[in-house]
């Protein structure tokens, strides 16, 4: 082999490595890589907590350890997924972490029933999304692209009133919506938006933590940061697991549970997108299923450990595609630290002691960018009449059986409980529609590669 051959011998090998989730990049590489991972989940991970936290009226030890478990169990679900259990696992580069998807459910059920029925109805739920994953090619069907999109949607729609509360300093706060929390929260947002909009790489994927983390220096900077939360907290501490006990309630086993079907399915969009971005292929039945259900024994893990549900997390889609390292080795490495995070209340200590104006302006962005995630899965679909039917009363159950209360306080029992969120009337209500009303739902033709390849020039440009 001649000199001028030797790069080209040397250059194939590392982008068949770089799509190999099997590969191992050099360790040097492999822990940035993962740390890279992790970070650009870490706020989404610890937000569900902090705010569960406040609707129970946890103190202030309570609260941090609620944050130690959430990064303990995203550790151990992110292992369960990267490395796998027999079928369980999609052994993709997969980050797992704390999903907001179940919160707009699990707020009214923890105010009604308490922490413990919440974790209850999670067990349960976990336990199904792993059948859900092992038929999963059966029941697929059932889901079309409007009735996920609709309910994400809602998701996000659902939570906007929660980060706005948060950015004026949360509930009952003695300085509720004064200049200083609202000014504050407002720094977070605009530092959030600017380094999304002209960041590159991983600072562009990391935006919403940077705007923590610049918001979190303001606060300190004008002594809104009450440290001796850290001081208090252990140094090491193993999480123990049914603190909060296991309650069993139907309506919150009814609520959590079809709020699972959903977050599976934006599992399989994950999947799909990791193996299409980053592998270059289709996503096999094998790691649909083993993702899916993984996720559902990450899920019942997760309510032993007492925290909310666990799901695959769309910010590792994005580094994936943008750095097209598909190594599941690298996730792995990242589920370690994660592990080795949760071990450490102190840490704990230090994301409590965050004001909730800072909190709540970064809330504002990511409830926002669920209900965009939401549009864009409505889009896969075409709008048909069909569509926007189903579309029109599902959005109006959702949006305004919680505007208009009195509802709910009518239904007899625990009925009214589940019609105050409006997210599992909606749901309940797209996928009837979805099931009996003539025709199906149409997706749109596939674009031609010159269009694919035109969008994929736009992003580069970008970036």
């Amino acid at each position: 082999m001649t000199d001028a051959e030797q790069p080209t011998a040397q250059t194939k090998p590392s982008r068949t490595i770089n799509r190999d989730p099997d590969a191992m990049p050099p360790l040097g590489k492999a822990i940035p890589l993962g740390l890279q991972h992790i970070m650009a989940m870490f706020a989404g991970n610890v937000t569900p907590p902090i705010i569960i936290a406040g609707v129970i009226g946890a103190a202030t030890g309570e609260q941090i350890f609620l944050i130690q478990v959430a990064l303990f169990v995203a550790g151990v679900s992110t292992l369960i997924q990267t490395i796998g259990m027999g079928p369980v696992g999609a052994r993709l580069p997969i980050v797992q972490g704390t999903s907001f998807g179940f919160l707009p459910v699990a707020l009214p059920l923890a105010s009604a029933f308490g922490l413990a029925a919440v974790l209850g109805a999670s067990l349960i739920a976990g336990m199904l999304q792993v059948v859900l994953g092992a038929f999963l090619k059966k029941i697929r069907h059932w889901f079309s692209p409007v009735v996920t999109g609709i309910v994400v949607l809602l998701i996000g729609i659902t939570l906007m009133p929660v980060g706005l509360n948060y950015a004026a300093g949360g509930v009952d706060a003695d300085d509720f919506a004064s200049p200083t929390n609202l000014g504050l929260a407002l720094f977070v947002l605009v530092v959030t938006i600017v380094v999304h909009q002209f960041g590159r790489g991983f600072l562009k994927a990391a935006s919403v933590l940077v705007g923590l983390a610049s918001g979190y220096l303001m606060a300190i900077a004008l002594g809104m940061v009450d440290f001796s939360s850290v001081t208090d907290a252990a140094w090491f501490a193993i999480p123990q697991p049914l603190q909060y006990g296991l309650e069993f309630h139907l309506t919150a086993i009814i609520g959590m549970t079809l709020i699972m079907f959903v977050v599976g399915l934006e599992t399989i969009g994950n999947i799909s997108a990791i193996t299409i971005g980053g592998a270059g292929r289709q996503a096999k039945d094998s790691e649909l299923s083993g993702g899916v259900m993984a996720d559902g024994v990450a899920t019942s893990f997760a309510a032993i450990f007492n925290t909310l549900p666990n799901t695959a997390y769309a910010q590792n889609v994005g580094l994936i595609t943008l750095t097209g390292v598909v190594s599941r080795h690298v996730v792995t490495i990242g589920g370690i630290l994660l592990i080795c995070m949760g071990l450490f209340p102190k840490l704990g200590g230090l994301v409590a002691a965050m004001p909730h104006a800072v909190l709540g302006g970064a809330g504002v962005v990511m409830f926002g960018m669920i209900a965009s995630a939401g549009l864009k899965i409505i889009q896969e679909c075409e709008l048909d009449q069909r569509a926007m039917l189903i579309i029109a009363v599902a959005m109006s159950l959702g949006i305004g059986l919680p505007a208009v209360e009195a509802i709910a306080e009518t239904m007899p029992g625990q009925l009214g409980l589940l019609l105050k969120s409006g997210l599992v009337p909606a749901a309940l209500a797209a996928l009837l529609l979805d099931a009996v009303l003539p025709g199906k739902p149409s997706r749109k033709e596939p674009e031609t590669e010159e269009a694919v390849a035109a969008k994929a020039e736009q992003v580069k440009s970008n970036l």
